[in-house]
């Protein structure tokens, strides 16, 4: 007799805690988020069992706790014997629940399970599917290479920064500072996340006055300076200004995925003819509870299925509280190679400067990443010019194996970014 295939899966992969034994919580959670539900219900036959229930794949016990990590009414509501069971478990999913749609795949892998009166911590911490499935979502149109050939910039990190003042900067005044930074040879320039369309200066009236700017110094240069620009909004408004961006000649847009959303971001990313650049403000809430959330190596595959180029991943000793093992993890995760989908070039920002090259070097053995430094270029004593030079150099020495002190004997932008930064 012959046996009929396998059903399609994809899998997830969780750490969960609960006030129930880790066995029970996570046939519960396998039933919760497919096909079945609190109570047995009449329709879910075995037939329906075999087509579309989540199975439970394996469970990897950790030590419990003696204390919730989340509150749950429910438990306070249920007798329960005081300990919190606490394991890794993997749950396959029929691919048949879902298909190609960004928004399921988030609620079967990311929805009501958190919801859940037994659990009291729950994280998601990695997710796969095979490259036949990955291959039905957006994907990245350019990723690293794409990214590269547009910029013009090849064998070393796209140095770059972000518009300071974050906010409060006229059109005219923007286009003045892209001009110095222009001048100084920068690969790639961005908006803060916290301007898109602002009454004082509108997208329209940005765009307007910096692409003049970027034209004349690529005919300078040889290159287009690279400008993700901000489009976020409603899908028509980045549609539009997409479009815009492109007309005028730009080469690359600016989203802040969370709050745009996957499947406005997916949606874009069909319609676009530009680079992707996913600005991940407010991941923060997402991750920084241990026990709650997602893990970055499954918050980048979703991103990478959604179709976004670059993603940023923190800086290493930086203002913000990531240990730097988990900046560098997150931009190895990146990096990976994952379903056949394109990896994503990582983005560090945030208390960036030449110092820190040689530690990102040697943590990720290679240059396809975008290092962006606000401070450590425009804060230069010597200006500009100087600050760009010493990321430059910094990276020089990083590759060519040259302690940073050394380097900067003959480097005078460097050593200068060593006093005045790192207090050499």
């Amino acid at each position: 007799m012959i046996q009929p295939a396998p059903r399609p899966e994809f899998t997830a992969r969780y750490f969960v805690e609960s006030s129930v034994a880790s066995e029970k919580i996570a046939q519960v959670i396998a039933g919760e988020q497919s096909s079945g539900t609190f109570l047995s219900l009449p329709g879910e036959t075995e037939g329906l069992k075999e087509r579309s229930r989540a199975r439970v794949v394996r469970i990897d016990p950790l030590a419990p706790a003696l204390q919730p990590s989340l509150p749950s009414a429910y438990v306070q509501r249920h007798a329960h014997g005081g300990v919190f069971h606490r394991a890794e478990i993997e749950i396959a999913f029929p691919v048949a629940n879902v298909g190609a749609n960004l928004s399921s795949l988030l609620a079967t892998v990311a929805g009501n399970l958190f919801e859940l009166g037994e659990v009291t911590g729950l994280r998601l911490l990695d997710l796969d599917l095979t490259a036949d499935y990955a291959a039905r979502f957006a994907g990245p149109a350019f990723g690293i290479a794409g990214t590269r050939r547009l910029a013009g910039v090849h064998g070393r990190p796209l140095i770059g920064t972000i518009v300071k003042p974050s906010i409060g900067l006229t059109p005219e005044e923007t286009a003045d500072l892209v001009d110095e930074l222009c001048a100084a040879g920068i690969d790639f320039i961005k908006d803060d996340e916290l301007i898109a369309d602002p009454p004082y200066a509108p997208f329209d009236a940005r765009l307007r006055a910096v692409m003049p700017v970027l034209q004349r110094h690529a005919d300078r240069l040889g290159r287009m300076p690279m400008y993700a620009i901000n489009i976020s909004g409603s899908v028509d408004e980045m549609l539009r200004r997409h479009d815009a961006v492109l007309a005028a000649g730009g080469s690359c847009v600016m989203v802040s995925v969370n709050w745009v959303g996957f499947a406005a971001a997916e949606h874009l990313r069909r319609h676009a003819q530009l680079p992707i650049h996913g600005h991940r403000n407010g991941w923060g809430a997402f991750t920084r509870h241990p026990e709650l959330g997602f893990s970055f190596q499954a918050y980048q595959k979703l991103w990478r299925l959604a179709g976004v180029d670059h993603l940023h991943v923190n800086g290493i000793r930086s203002k913000f509280w990531e240990p730097d093992a988990s900046v560098i993890e997150s931009a190895r995760a990146c990096l990976s190679s994952w379903a056949g989908v394109q990896p994503l070039m990582p983005v560090f920002s945030s208390g960036q400067w030449a110092g820190v090259a040689p530690d990102l070097y040697a943590a990720l053995g290679g240059v396809d990443l975008m290092h962006l430094a606000g401070g450590g270029i425009i804060g230069h004593p010597d200006g500009v010019e100087a600050g760009m030079a010493s990321m430059r150099e910094g990276w020089e020495a990083a590759v060519a194996g040259i302690g940073l002190a050394a380097y900067a004997e003959s480097h005078p932008a460097l050593r200068r970014a060593l006093v005045h930064f790192g207090n050499l």
